[in-house]
Formats: structure tokens, C-alpha cells, sequence
């Protein structure tokens, strides 16, 4: 098979596109020409990527439409009226291709791609695994059992999947641009559990989640005592952490993992609820638990002389506010310089003032502008100087060397890149300055 993608260096995209080229077959694509961190696996399979032009689609191509370009973009243009083609969104395509497995589907606001990460390196374990998880990367071979995926609410886009079981990690509004507010968000949880065959493992200390009427078996996990699992007499240290986890009441593991954070208590909590469900052994869950590294983008931590780096996927206020926690649990006594730069000017909108709360977290703030193509997709028209002039001593600079010499006066610091677009160019730009 023939597989084109528009659009092939998104994260989703391209961890795909990875997959289908290990099992066979023929795979190319079109993006930017600027470099994305999520191209580094199409490069080592020496998948072709093309710039965008409507002459790149040839009959009988099966072609997959990144989720980010809409029915009047040319290529996606030329792919729709070609009658040979056959075309497919990325959850489309997904949703079918799919259905051969035992899909565990990890949704939520917050928390999603780690959890993936996290549950694949438990369930390879315990049974020959797949993986799609949204930092661009992916994993699948013959005769696999499992497949783990990350099932973005965008746009309801996670209702094209059908899964076994499915994990929510919290039901916080976002894409605010899309959802009319927070009963039409969680009324989209709602409709997703009707495609769940067997459990939602759901954290059941959030509010808005409580309200959900679910139509599937549901395993609330969480800290309350009102939760089917619980973790207890957690101990959390700058270095791992240790609990335990009781399920309906009773002990079933105590354990100890080198992660750091409340998330990952939580993110840990998700996942041993799927291996009890399935029989995994404790022991295995705590080998898979523990002997994750972190996915791409997630907090991912390099030091550089005296400074520290930290590259985080961080755009809504919830996550920025994680961040910045965990960064003062890790890093204790150092300065924390927060360098974000939004997606969405709708979101910066409706979350102004949470971002100022979790922003002023950080000892030094210092922001970008919009420079995404869909930012102002929806006619929101502000700049970053909006949320600036909320947060007292805040700084906005360019992704440049003007930029990275001013973040280089803050050494040494720990400096927090927070964003789900490229803000690692301006990142690598300070580490040359130091």
C-alpha cells in the first residue's frame, strides 16, 4: 500500500507513519521545511518529505490528512478530487486501522502522552505491545496483542476510536475555541464512553469528571476515599516516589518508582488500574512503571554548565502550573526562569488570568508571540502582549538571538521552555550563548 500524509511531521502523524513504513509498506509525505523534532524517526526510515504542492498527489494514493489543514488546502484540494485516491483524516484512518486490536485508548485534558508512555512500557511487559503516542513516536509489528494510543478530544476527534478499555485523566475544559463551555466539553467525554467495550479507568478526583453520566463500566482511581483505587501513605521525595495501591479496600502493592511529580502518581495510578483489569502482575507493573524515561517534550531535562534546561509541552494553564511544581520539587533553591510561548490566541483568552496565576509561579517570566498557522485560526486577534501586561515584570521576546541573549543574563537558572509549537529553536540558541 501507498500511504501520503499531509502534513507528515505532526506528532500523531508521524509516529503513523513511522508504523506503517516498519510493517511494509510504501510511505511518504509533505510538511514545512523547517525542522521538527518529530521528523528525527522519518529521517532514519528514509521516508520522503516533500514541501507542499498540490502535484505531490498521485493516483492511487492513500492519502491521511494531518488534522491541522483544513478542506481548502491545496493539497487537500487535489487528494479529495482525484477519484483514485482514497482519503482518510488521521482519527479516521485510525479508527479502522485500529479495530484489529485490543485498543486501550488514554484521554484527557492533561496527562495524556505521558500516560501513553507509561501503560506501553507496562503492557510490553506482560504481551507483545504497540504504541502511538503524540511526542512522534510510535511502535507496532506483527502479531501484536495490545495497542496503546493517545485519543485526542479535539474537535471530538476521539470518537472515531472503539476501544477496550480507556483511561481519562481528567475532564479540564480546553480547546476553547472548538467546545461552547465546560457541559458541551464534558458532554464529549460523555459520548466517548459510549464507544468503550469493557472500562474507563477514570481519575475520580476531579469534579467535572464526578458529573459525567457514563455509559460503560467505570474504575474511578484517585486520592479520595469515594475512588475504586487509591494510592495511600504516599511518600513523594525530590528523587522517586513510594505508595500504596489499594484497590476496593484492600492492599494490593506497595510501590516504589524513581518518578517525580503528583502527575506521575496520578499518571502511575491510571495505569496500574489497566493491569489489574488485565491481570498484570504487581511486580510487572512496577518494572514497566519504573523503567520509563520520559516521553519527548515532556519535561525533559538537560543540563548546560551551571543552568538546567527544560523542554515541556506545557500550553494549557494546568500544565504550565505542573511544570513549574515540579521543576520546585526537583529542583529546590534554584531560579526558575518560565519561557512559554502559547498556542491558540482563543485559549490565552479565555485562560488569561489562570496563565498569569501559574506563570508568577516562576522567578523570571518571559514570553513569545503567536506564530503558529491556526493561533487566530478562529478570528481571536490579540497578541502576547495581552497576557503581558498581566503578570508584573514579564518580558516578551523574539525566537532570536536577541532573545537568547537576554534569557542568557538570567544564568544560572533553570530555565522552563514551555510550548506545544517549536519553542526548542530558541532553546538551543541560549545553550550557545552559555
Amino acid at each position: 500500500m501507498e500511504y501520503y500524509f499531509i502534513g507528515i511531521k505532526g506528532t500523531g502523524m508521524a509516529s503513523l507513519a513511522c508504523m506503517l513504513h516498519d510493517l511494509g509498506n510504501t510511505v511518504s509525505g509533505s510538511d514545512l521545511a523547517k525542522h521538527f523534532f518529530t521528523e528525527e524517526g522519518l529521517r532514519e526510515r528514509n521516508i520522503t518529505i516533500l514541501e507542499f504542492d498540490p502535484a505531490n498527489i498521485r493516483d492511487n494514493m492513500h492519502v491521511i490528512i494531518g488534522n491541522a489543514f483544513l478542506e481548502d488546502f491545496p493539497e487537500v484540494i487535489a487528494a479529495r478530487s482525484n477519484p483514485t485516491c482514497v482519503c482518510a483524516r488521521y482519527h479516521e484512518f485510525l479508527g479502522e486501522f485500529l479495530k484489529q486490536y485490543s485498543l486501550i485508548s488514554i484521554a484527557g485534558s492533561h496527562g495524556k502522552t505521558t500516560t501513553t508512555g507509561l501503560i506501553s512500557s507496562v503492557m510490553s511487559r506482560f504481551d507483545k505491545t504497540g504504541w502511538l503516542i503524540g511526542d512522534g513516536s510510535g511502535h507496532l509489528e506483527k502479531d501484536t496483542k495490545y495497542f496503546c494510543l493517545e485519543s485526542d478530544e479535539f474537535r471530538r476527534h476521539f470518537l472515531a476510536y472503539h476501544p477496550e478499555y480507556a483511561i481519562i485523566t481528567n475532564v479540564d475544559i480546553d480547546h476553547v475555541d472548538y467546545f461552547k463551555d465546560r457541559d458541551d466539553y464534558r458532554h464529549a467525554y460523555e459520548e466517548f464512553t459510549k464507544q468503550i467495550h469493557n472500562t474507563a479507568v477514570i481519575w475520580g478526583d476531579d469534579e467535572e469528571a464526578r458529573k459525567m453520566n457514563c455509559a460503560c463500566k467505570v474504575m474511578w482511581y484517585g486520592e479520595g476515599e469515594n475512588n475504586d483505587l487509591r494510592a495511600v501513605n504516599v511518600i513523594q521525595r525530590a528523587d522517586g516516589m513510594e505508595f500504596d495501591a489499594v484497590y476496593h479496600g484492600e492492599l494490593f502493592y506497595h510501590f516504589s518508582l524513581p518518578l517525580v511529580g503528583h502527575h506521575l502518581l496520578l499518571n502511575s495510578l491510571a495505569v496500574i488500574g489497566i493491569g489489574i483489569l488485565e491481570g498484570v502482575p504487581a511486580e510487572t507493573i512496577e518494572e514497566g512503571l519504573s523503567a520509563f524515561r520520559g516521553v519527548k517534550r515532556r519535561f525533559v531535562v538537560e543540563e548546560h554548565g551551571t543552568s538546567t534546561f527544560v523542554d515541556d509541552y506545557a500550553h494549557h494553564p494546568t500544565e504550565v502550573g505542573v511544570t513549574i511544581d515540579t521543576a520546585r520539587m526537583r529542583f529546590p533553591d534554584r531560579k526558575l526562569v518560565a519561557v512559554f510561548k502559547p498556542h491558540r490566541a482563543s485559549r490565552v483568552l479565555f485562560f488569561a488570568e489562570e496563565f498569569k496565576t501559574q506563570l508568577m509561579k516562576a522567578d523570571a517570566v518571559y514570553l513569545c508571540d503567536f506564530t503558529s498557522i491556526d493561533d487566530k485560526q478562529d478570528g481571536t486577534d490579540i497578541d502576547i502582549t495581552y497576557l503581558q501586561k498581566m503578570i508584573p515584570g514579564s518580558h516578551v521576546i523574539p525566537e532570536d538571538e536577541t532573545g537568547a541573549d537576554i534569557l542568557a543574563k538570567e544564568e544560572p537558572a533553570v530555565y522552563l521552555f514551555m510550548s506545544s509549537k517549536d519553542i526548542y529553536g530558541l532553546a538551543e540558541l541560549v545553550k550557545k550563548r552559555l
